[in-house]
């Protein structure tokens, strides 16, 4: 990415993007040690399918939101730079629905 002539944007908004940038990398490591603990540490419920199923959507909804994040970083970051408007996103709505489908899974373990 080349830098454009002139001066530069507002550090702040930088500063603010990559605050952001490493929120949802944050989110992600979380839910990555939510997959991978429910697999080590969670006992056997009965229904290893469903513990295992649970467990691998948590690790692949970890590695979809890392991509996603860098993507709107990479799209704000360009935006800003270039003076546009900030890009919208669907990640936290696509993270919502899969995290309720994980829990109700989540919720079948406990309760069976």
């Amino acid at each position: 990415m080349t830098e454009p002539e002139g001066p530069g944007p507002d550090y702040r908004f930088t500063l603010a993007n990559e605050r952001t940038f490493l929120a949802w990398i944050r989110t992600s490591l979380g839910l990555l040690a939510g997959g991978v603990g429910l697999i080590a540490v969670v006992p056997d419920l009965g229904i290893d399918w469903l513990q295992r199923t649970a467990a691998a959507g948590l690790v692949l909804l970890s590695l979809v939101i890392s991509v996603l994040a860098y993507r709107r970083w990479q799209l704000a970051d360009q935006a800003i730079r270039s003076g546009q408007a900030l890009p919208q996103t669907r990640l936290l709505q696509m993270m919502s629905g899969v995290l309720t489908v994980v829990a109700v899974a989540a919720l079948i373990l406990v309760l069976l």
